[in-house]
């Protein structure tokens, strides 16, 4: 599980560097390969292999009639990368992806349990400001609704 907040840069290649929180949580199985998409708020989703076959098999079984179905699985897929991470644990992130998330340079990593989520620095600050707003009335509406008790 992938827990935190790790702010980064990319360097001249267009590589960030996973970190070492992030690489430790997943050792076990040794994962080198990740998979990278456009995720939602305009960040971009990684995921490990076992995960993401996990998303393909749910996915897969969403109903092909369906458009939202159709249309959620073309973009999620199209603007999917595979990547392998090397000995120094950077991944490169691939142009179209730096495109949709608008990624110049300063990004942060944040951990988010079984995904990693990169995003331009100045959108998460911005996600963060908005959302710090609204943070405690969502919880409320969450855990109050929640079968089997309050979490927190």
């Amino acid at each position: 599980m992938f827990y935190g907040e790790y702010r980064h840069s990319l360097d001249h290649k267009n590589r960030v560097l996973i970190p070492s929180k992030f690489r430790e949580a997943v050792k076990e199985v040794y994962v080198e390969r990740f998979f990278l998409t456009r995720g939602l708020e305009k960040c971009i989703f990684v995921f490990t292999e076992p995960d993401w076959n996990l998303i393909e098999q749910k996915l897969k079984n969403l109903p092909m009639t369906q458009g939202n179905s159709r249309n959620f699985s073309r973009m999620f897929f199209s603007g999917a990368f595979e990547v392998v991470s090397d000995k120094q644990g950077r991944i490169i992130v691939p142009q179209p992806l730096l495109a949709y998330s608008g990624i110049h340079r300063d990004v942060v990593l944040v951990g988010v349990l079984n995904r990693i989520e990169i995003w331009d620095q100045s959108s998460w600050n911005h996600f963060v400001t908005e959302s710090s707003k609204s943070y405690e009335e969502v919880a409320e509406k969450l855990f109050e609704s929640s079968q089997g008790g309050n979490v927190i």
